[in-house]
């Protein structure tokens, strides 16, 4: 540990116990970093809206302060206490507590357990890597979720809700590189020609999927990632086609959900529920080398932007607010 710096810089969010709640730049101790065999010089990390979320008092998300936030993050490990990651590997780390109850991204330094990380994969840069991030690693989950259900490209069409966000963007990628007919609902309408870029054929505003409707009407889609949460899902389930299911991926709308059973009792569908933080170490890895190869979002990187650790907060706080259009990577060294 000898040869790691004294000070890194990092972006932090504080509430003390006798204090007000903060946020920005700071310089931190390596002893400041919690326990973990592995020490990554961190290059990239993204914007997600947990982290959105983490960066404000009334987010709850953050589960201690301070915190750097930032629950994905790839780089060059400096320092290691296991052979499998050697001293200058390239890794990628997201999920488990990462950005919430630990340490996260938004640092040039991190201090992870080899237990979360992830050997980078051959055919992605670090860039790369948070071009996908969390969001796109949810979307490419959400796809296989579906798919390993029944979903095959020529059932009919797949809907995308919030298909302007992160893990929409990505979703409407994913499953149209992979022969799926894919239908976008946003509320962006300025968000069309992107959109159809990446591969959706199709578009509906967010009136017609946030509108009060009847327990069942006509069935429309074969599959569908719903990214929304409470104003969009009742409308997704109400409308699958029998034996269809959703998987349900967010809550930036809310985490209530007002439907019946007649969905799942009446058409069979299913209802997934994409936990990406918490998948095991194993099918995590696995599912990053496919991202890498038949499950790589094409296009993502378009319409996105970059920001630096000294302009994270205006991405923070435009995620929260629903302003996301693609992906924000952010440069963190390097």
């Amino acid at each position: 540990m000898s040869d790691l710096p004294a000070l890194f810089r990092a972006f932090v969010v504080d509430k003390p116990a006798d204090g007000a709640f903060g946020r920005g730049l700071r310089d931190m101790e390596v002893q400041d970093l919690p326990a973990g065999e592995i020490t990554v010089r961190v290059a990239w990390s993204s914007v997600n809206f947990k982290d959105g979320l983490a960066a404000r008092e009334d987010g709850r998300v953050a589960r201690r302060y301070p915190l750097i936030p930032g629950i994905d993050l790839a780089g060059t490990v400096v320092a290691s206490d296991d052979d499998a990651f050697p001293v200058g590997s390239q890794v990628l780390a997201n999920g488990y507590d990462i950005g919430v109850a630990r340490h996260g991204g938004y640092a040039e330094l991190a201090r992870i357990p080899s237990g979360y990380a992830v050997a980078l994969p051959d055919g992605l840069t670090a860039r790369e890597a948070m071009e996908i991030g969390t969001a796109g690693f949810t979307a490419a989950m959400s796809v296989v979720a579906l798919e390993e259900r029944g979903l095959r490209p020529g059932d009919g069409p797949v809907i995308v809700t919030g298909a302007s966000g992160g893990v929409g963007s990505a979703a409407v990628a994913i499953l149209a590189s992979r022969g799926h007919e894919v239908w976008a609902a946003t509320g962006k309408p300025g968000e069309h020609d992107r959109l159809r870029d990446l591969g959706a054929s199709g578009f509906l505003a967010r009136e017609e999927v946030t509108a009060p409707g009847r327990p069942l009407e006509r069935e429309r889609w074969a599959g569908a990632v719903d990214t929304v949460g409470e104003a969009t899902l009742p409308y997704v389930l109400r409308t699958l086609r029998i034996g269809a299911a959703v998987a349900a991926t967010g809550n930036a709308s809310g985490a209530e959900l007002a439907t019946t059973v007649l969905p799942f009792i009446l058409r069979g569908c299913a209802l997934l529920g994409m936990d990406s933080a918490n998948m095991a170490i194993g099918p995590r890895r696995a599912l990053w080398r496919r991202l890498a190869a038949d499950l790589l979002p094409r296009g993502l990187a378009d319409g996105g932007a970059e920001v630096a650790l000294d302009t994270l907060e205006t991405a923070l706080d435009a995620i929260h607010d629903g302003q996301a259009r693609g992906r924000w990577v952010v440069r963190v060294s390097g």
